[in-house]
């Protein structure tokens, strides 16, 4: 199969990494935006490979609409208490019966959730901090009828189950590589090896300036491990320059990095002026989190880039565009440009039509910064068989999606 019609054009203006200013974010993994994302999806794998199991392939579901609830706690230097409990509320849609056989999709929710908690965050009991709501409910009938009347080829390829639109992009600019690595830094093994006393729920803001990459972290301390205002200032100063020293390691265009670390921070005022957590995320008081509002499919919020608003996590990923076309763009982006001499940057769109199989989309085009000397008719071929063939291989793109392979938050 082959997109109905493709269209290849050039960028105007520079590539994004030789603007003057660019703005990137990241939501780390103890964010309540990324916990939700991150165990909605866990979910999604979970039911498709029980799906395989029972009927051989994977069955109507979509839980797109998680909700994380903000819980109460009390910070105290020392070590603080929680009064009330974090509540995910899970959405939306899953099947539960196949033919004659049951799945057990409340024992899977239950069980992946809170597998999910206990293996990323550290500090939280998942049976003590944490209370699961499962609101999920049957599909409409409409909709569960995709999965009931796959199409009789070989390709195993089903039909898209809305009319939308994504977009991808690569390379990643140094801007986005450093933000990204700044946040695994800060969540990585090493670094809680070194400093216990932070918590995974990290965002990293970058302002870039010319060739000055402005950074400012917002990163949870865990109150266990403090005893007084002063360590927490020592330790928070010391935190900000080991990452500001990982970071100039991996300088490659930008001159220099500027960090900041929890700058509503005021020595002086006690518990009121540090960022002081129980369990090293927010969620435990402060913030909830909601499927969507997070990072997109690559990892980032780039505020410079062209961005789909749809929420990957947790959608069905065989027939689900607002997903599979959600990474498949960033997929082909990224392969145009390690592929194609010539290329400097790459846009991808893909527009699907409902009821249409996936590997035929309504719409796709790409959108190139050439280097000097290159034109369009040069590289025109090349990134036009790239699309056609990443698009036939749809089928064995969501099975990748399954199989839980390919992050999508």
């Amino acid at each position: 199969m082959a997109a109905k019609e493709i269209h290849i054009d050039s960028l105007s203006g520079a590539a994004l990494g030789r603007q003057e200013n660019e703005y990137v974010e990241r939501k780390g993994l103890g964010h309540p935006d990324s916990i939700s994302d991150a165990v909605m999806e866990s979910i999604s794998v979970a039911l498709s490979q029980a799906y395989l199991e029972t009927a051989g392939r994977v069955l109507h579901h979509n839980l797109d609409k998680g909700l994380l609830v903000a819980g109460q706690s009390t910070p105290k230097l020392g070590g603080g208490s929680i009064k009330a409990p974090m509540r995910l509320v899970i959405g939306d849609r899953a099947t539960e019966q196949f033919g004659e056989r049951r799945i057990p999709v409340a024992e899977i929710v239950e069980t992946t959730a809170r597998q999910w908690f206990q293996q990323n965050l550290r500090c939280v009991d998942s049976r003590a901090h944490l209370v699961l709501q499962n609101e999920l409910q049957p599909g409409s009938a409409e909709l569960v009828g995709i999965f009931e009347t796959q199409p009789a080829g070989t390709s195993g390829i089903y039909t898209a189950n809305d009319t939308s639109a994504a977009v991808g992009y690569a390379p990643l600019t140094e801007t986005e590589r450093l933000v990204l690595a700044a946040e695994h830094f800060l969540n990585s093994h090493d670094f809680k090896q070194q400093f216990p006393e932070t918590g995974e729920d990290v965002k990293v803001m970058a302002v870039r300036r010319g060739r000055t990459l402005h950074l400012t972290v917002a990163m949870a301390f865990v109150d266990r491990y403090l005893w007084e205002e002063a360590t927490y200032f020592h330790r928070k100063a010391a935190a900000q320059q080991s990452l500001t020293e990982f970071l100039e390691t991996k300088l490659h265009n930008l001159d220099r990095v500027e960090t900041a670390v929890n700058t509503l921070d005021q020595p002086g005022r006690g518990l009121d002026g540090m960022y002081l957590t129980v369990l090293g995320t927010s969620a435990e008081s402060a913030d909830g989190g909601q499927v969507g509002r997070g990072n997109r499919v690559n990892g980032l919020i780039s505020l410079c880039r062209p961005m789909t608003l749809e929420a990957a996590a947790g959608k069905n990923p065989v027939s689900h565009v607002g997903k599979i076309y959600n990474v498949l763009s960033h997929h082909i982006a990224n392969t145009i440009y390690h592929s194609v001499e010539g290329v400097e940057e790459v846009y991808v769109w893909l527009v699907s039509q409902i009821g249409q199989p996936l590997d035929e989309p309504w719409f796709a085009s790409a959108r190139l910064a050439l280097a000097p000397g290159v034109t369009l008719d040069d590289v025109r071929p090349k990134v036009s068989e790239i699309i056609q063939h990443e698009i036939a291989g749809a089928a064995a793109f969501t099975a990748r999606l399954i199989r839980g392979e390919l992050p999508v938050c």
